[in-house]
């Protein structure tokens, strides 16, 4: 009776269980089958079977227990499973996998108790004797890799053995772990680390007591930092690293440093702020104990398929030496950054972005808290934002508003407009068919309707946003109304023809008198509305010319081909006299002035004179085609010899002298696969000047000299060439925070370093994509790049005869082997006989850690830096930092 009573539990529970041999399937009561005891996956036994052992009894009174188990479980393995009714147990080997819930176990060997409710799983001995098949438990997006684990099903705890796991970014590795939950994880005998290499990691934290909690925190007792395998004096009595997969606010640690100007100084450290999924916050300071301080605001937002963007401020009160002192002097600079942008797909008739660069415009030249030699040798600071909207009608209507921005930071002049409207209505063709195709000077006659409106303001550093800087802003809305048409003459002539009207309104005109008593002009504002209307004509006929000059398919170079494409126009502007008055300028009556009351308003101010002028130009283009040196090939190669060579003048009607304006000549051209481009550029002035450098009406030629002056030339060559161009893969990195700032996009003056951040190398490296082409010590390809720039400027406009400007830069960057990258950037003044500015860099890939340093040995800008930290995010603030604070003092 207990035997056929064992026998009915047994077939309940491995019921209750549903064992199955395969993923997709669970088990059917009245077909399910188990495997013998001993057999192959093949071999099962029916449940059926196991009933006709079992006590003849259909019914018991006794009420059966709940399962423990709260789903079915599915199992496999490669070699075989074997069932031991007698000890209860299951046991799967090689590959053996199996499936319970959200739990995932795969090992060599795992042993099922399903008395016990307990789950053993190890690794197995290969052919050679060597231990392959490492469990690896997992459950939900939480892996854990030991040498074997115990795990018991319905309390859902476990003890392991040797249990490599990750989380996030940290890899831990233990000696014996105990999971008590599905939350909670204690470990003995643990270390941790961000290196890819868990089993040899170049650098380590040990601990005797660890508690995990996955996706959540990690808490340890005594940590020691071990670099190497070398314990080091860095340790700590406890530590704590919050553990999630999105941002986690937190502090973030300052870094030590001392200079000659300021003393001691805790810079970069502060707080992060995850605010939200969108968006975060970022605030940062420094404090010198010379008084000097500064504070930073960053934050980035993004909303997938909608607009991404960050906005940065930093301001620095810069105190140098001791007050009392003859070098005492005290800074308040400034800097705001903004840049967003708008997915395209978010509003196809609308599109907001903004770039905004402005501040202090000595801001790139005296900030302490980064050095940025490009930006501060710019003298441009440029600010833009804007809103489009285009309107579905018939006709279209665009319609956009924009604010922009404009600051010289050597004149500390700022422009700004605030803001810009732009209106346009789309073309209209009134005598052209609904369909069928526009031809003929009448069907291609069209109009438009163009505003733009200003809200222009000029300032300087000193007055900006202060209610000064408000009163001298200049309004006006210019419309415009072109009236145009295209038609072909004899064929081969293209002609177009336009009419333009203008109108321009101003809320604030002038009016100039003289006064008696000051003996000098006087200029008042009149702030009232006023208008004028322009109207003008022009015409031009240009053609295309096509020239072809062949020397024979088996010559080197097969034939020659030059475009040429000239064109004549003709502009006319009445006289608006009607918009001049007259004063008198001496108070006695006798000197009478006339001047407009629009002269200064910001579309400019009708012409008092008529103009009628007729333009030339003639545009080239040269190209070859030469033999293939692949021999395989049929069809010749195209190489362009010139891409252009550009003439332009033009001939004053109504000029009084000098009717010809000077011959501008400019051209381009590239070589080496477009690797090298070379532009030129000069102006030739027909006239002749007197002794005194003044141009008088007497051709040069009459005047015993060429048909021509050179009164101006230039020259640039920029080359970029990089081991990508001879078949290794690699792209050079762009300076784009470089570019943001105002400065180059290329590192000809050196690359930008923000001590606020050390995220990234001095070469812009993804350092994820350096280890997946890492291909091993001998077979290894080394990225290098080269750009070169050289500038010549000619200038004679006075009979001067020399060469202004004349410099060669050059920025070099090379792996000089794997994991070491150097790069320098110099240039050579040839006027002024000295070496411009020089930057050396290296970085070193320390695998889980990084080191940078970067020289500037001389000049306004000469400073070295120095760094070295783990490169996980985490542990950033594991970092030691030294440097000098650039000597920006002109000796």
């Amino acid at each position: 009776m207990h035997t056929n009573l064992f026998h009915i539990v047994l077939s309940a529970i491995f019921l209750t269980i549903g064992i199955n041999k395969s993923y997709g399937q669970e088990l059917d009561k009245k077909t399910a089958s188990f495997p013998a005891k001993t057999v192959k996956d093949s071999a099962v036994i029916s449940i059926n079977e196991i009933g006709k052992i079992a006590d003849t009894v259909k019914t018991d009174s006794i009420k059966p227990k709940k399962s423990v188990l709260e789903g079915k479980i599915k199992y496999k393995a490669e070699s075989y499973t074997k069932l031991d009714q007698k000890k209860k147990l299951i046991t799967l080997y090689d590959k053996a996998e199996l499936y319970y819930q959200d739990i995932e176990l795969k090992a060599g060997i795992i042993v099922f108790n399903y008395e016990n409710n307990e789950v053993y799983a190890g690794r197995i001995k290969d052919s050679t004797g060597n231990y392959t098949q490492y469990p690896n438990f997992k459950q939900g997006a939480n892996v854990v890799e030991p040498d074997s684990i115990r795990f018991n099903y319905k309390t859902k705890k476990a003890l392991i053995w040797n249990s490599r796991t990750e989380q996030g970014e940290f890899k831990v590795r233990a000696e014996i772990s105990k999971r008590v939950n599905d939350s909670v994880y204690f470990l003995k005998g643990a270390r941790f680390t961000t290196a890819e290499d868990i089993e040899d990691p170049e650098y380590y934290f040990r601990t005797s007591r660890l508690k995990l909690v996955p996706g959540k925190k990690v808490v340890t007792g005594l940590t020691n930092m071990v670099i190497a395998d070398v314990p080091t004096p860095l340790a700590l009595p406890f530590a704590f690293f919050p553990m999630s997969e999105t941002s986690q606010s937190g502090l973030i640690i300052p870094t030590w440093n001392d200079t000659r100007d300021r003393g001691y100084s805790l810079q970069n450290g502060g707080y992060y702020l995850a605010l939200s999924d969108y968006y975060d916050l970022t605030l940062m300071g420094d404090y010198y104990t010379n008084g000097s301080y500064a504070t930073r605001m960053e934050s980035s937002y993004a909303r997938r398929y909608y607009f991404r963007g960050n906005l940065n401020f930093r301001y620095e009160n810069l105190i140098n030496s001791e007050r009392g002192f003859p070098d005492y002097s005290k800074t308040n600079i400034y800097n705001i950054q903004w840049s967003h942008s708008q997915d395209a797909k978010a509003s196809p008739n609308s599109r907001f972005s903004a770039s905004v660069n402005f501040g202090s415009s000595v801001y790139y030249r005296q900030s302490a808290n980064q050095v940025n030699v490009g930006s501060s040798l710019n003298n441009t600071l440029s600010s833009s934002i804007s809103y489009s909207k285009t309107f579905n009608s018939v006709p279209q209507v665009n319609m956009s508003l924009t604010a922009t921005h404009s600051q010289n930071t050597n004149t500390q002049q700022i422009n700004m407009t605030l803001p810009t409207l732009q209106l346009s209505i789309d073309r209209i063709f009134p005598f052209a068919p609904k369909d069928g195709i526009k031809k003929g000077f009448i069907k291609n006659v069209n109009l438009q309707y163009n505003l733009r409106g200003e809200n222009r303001i000029a300032t300087t550093d000193s007055l900006f946003f202060k209610p000064q800087m408000f009163e001298d802003a200049k309004v006006g809305f210019q419309h415009s109304i072109p009236l145009s048409t295209n038609f072909k003459i004899l064929k081969y002539f293209s002609s177009t023809t336009s009419v333009n009207y203008e109108e321009v309104w101003y809320l604030k005109t002038i009016r100039k008198s003289f006064d008696v008593l000051k003996n000098k002009e006087e200029v008042t504002d009149v702030n009232k509305f006023d208008a004028f209307r322009t109207y003008s004509f022009s015409s031009s006929v240009g053609t295309t010319i096509y020239g072809t000059f062949k020397f024979g398919e088996t010559k080197k170079i097969q034939a020659i081909r030059h475009v040429m494409r000239p064109s004549i126009s003709y502009s006319y502007k009445p006289s608006f006299k009607q918009y001049y008055d007259t004063y008198a300028a001496d108070g006695s009556g006798t000197m009478v002035k006339e001047y407009t009351r629009f002269e200064q308003g910001i579309f400019g101010a009708p012409g008092k004179d008529i103009s009628s002028s007729v333009g030339f130009s003639l545009s080239n283009t040269f190209e070859a085609k030469v033999t293939d040196r692949d021999t395989t090939k049929t069809v010749p190669r195209k190489v362009m010899l010139l891409n252009n060579l550009n003439f332009s003048t033009s001939y004053d009607i109504t000029a009084d002298s000098l009717k010809w304006a000077p011959l501008r000549v400019s051209g381009g051209t590239a070589f080496f696969k477009n690797k090298m481009n070379v532009n030129f550029g000069t102006t030739l002035n027909p006239y002749a000047i007197d002794n005194s450098g003044r141009t008088f009406n007497t051709f040069n030629i009459d005047n015993g000299g060429s048909l021509f002056r050179m009164t101006s030339a230039n020259m640039t060559i920029n080359y970029s060439l990089s081991n990508k161009d001879f078949g290794q893969d690699s792209t050079q990195k762009k300076n784009d925070q470089g570019v943001r700032n105002g400065g180059r996009q290329d590192d000809l003056f050196g690359t930008n370093t923000d001590f606020s951040d050390r995220r990234s190398n001095q070469f812009g490296d993804d350092d994820d994509k350096e280890k997946d082409d890492f291909k091993g010590f001998y077979n290894y390809e080394l990225p290098w790049d080269i750009t070169f720039a050289y500038q010549l400027t000619y200038s004679n406009n006075r009979r001067e005869k020399e060469i202004s400007g004349n410099s060669v830069m050059m920025s070099v960057n090379s792996d000089l082997a794997p994991k070491w990258k150097v790069g320098v950037s110099t240039g050579y003044d040839l006027v002024n006989k000295g070496v411009t500015f020089t930057q050396f860099r290296f970085s070193r890939d320390l695998l889980s850690w990084r080191m940078d340093f970067s020289w500037t040995p001389y000049g306004t800008n000469a400073f070295w830096s120095f760094f070295i930290g783990i490169k996980s995010g985490v542990l950033s603030d594991i970092k030691w930092e030294k440097r000098t604070i650039p000597d920006r003092v002109l000796r």
